[in-house]
C-alpha cells in the first residue's frame, strides 16, 4: 500500500512540474525587444501620404485657374459660395436633416454623379469634406467645392467615382 501512495505522489509531482513552465511568447512580446514593424503597412501609409500631398497640389492648381475667389476650409477643401442662402435662419448643424442636390465632377469638369437626397449632417452620409463644411452654410446655399480624394470618396471610390479621384462638388442645400 505504501508503494502505491509513493507512486501516486511521484506521478502527481511529475505532472505538476511539467505543466509549471512559462508558455512561449509571441516574438513581438519578448521582453527587451522592440515590437516588429509591419513594413508593408508603413510603405502603404507613406505612399498614401505622398498621394495626398500630390492631390493637394492638383486641387490648388485647379482652384488657382478659376476666376472666382475660393477660400480654404476644413480638410483642405476649397469652397466658393455663390449664394449664401437664408442667413436669417441658423446655420446647419450636425444631426440636421438636409435636402441636398449634389453634382460631382472630375477636375476637368466631367460629370460623374448628379444626385438629390436627404442626408443627416455629420453622420457620414456625405463625403467627409462636404460633411465637415456644411455647418458653415445656411439652408438655400449654393457652393462649389474642390475636394481632394482623401476628403471625397477616398481610396475605395464608388460605383461611379474612381478611387483616388480629386473632385469638384456643386451643392445646393434645400
Amino acid at each position: 500500500m505504501m508503494g502505491y501512495r509513493f507512486w501516486v505522489i511521484g506521478l502527481t509531482a511529475l505532472l505538476l512540474a511539467g505543466c509549471g513552465g512559462q508558455a512561449p511568447q509571441r516574438p513581438s512580446q519578448r521582453m527587451g525587444q522592440a515590437p516588429q514593424v509591419d513594413s508593408a503597412q508603413l510603405a502603404l501609409m507613406e505612399m498614401n501620404m505622398r498621394l495626398a500631398e500630390a492631390a493637394d497640389q492638383q486641387v490648388l492648381q485647379a482652384v488657382q485657374a478659376q476666376e472666382e475667389s475660393y477660400a480654404l476650409y476644413e480638410g483642405q477643401v476649397w469652397m466658393h459660395i455663390s449664394e449664401h442662402g437664408d442667413t436669417q435662419r441658423d446655420n446647419l448643424k450636425n444631426g440636421d436633416l438636409c435636402s441636398v442636390h449634389m453634382q460631382v465632377y472630375t477636375l476637368d469638369e466631367k460629370l460623374l454623379v448628379d444626385s438629390e437626397g436627404s442626408y443627416h449632417i455629420g453622420k457620414g452620409e456625405l463625403p467627409r469634406g462636404v460633411d465637415a463644411n456644411i455647418p458653415e452654410l445656411y439652408p438655400g446655399a449654393k457652393v462649389r467645392m474642390y475636394v481632394p480624394w482623401y476628403m471625397a470618396y477616398g481610396l475605395q471610390g464608388t460605383e461611379h467615382i474612381p478611387p483616388y479621384e480629386n473632385v469638384i462638388i456643386d451643392l445646393e442645400l434645400r
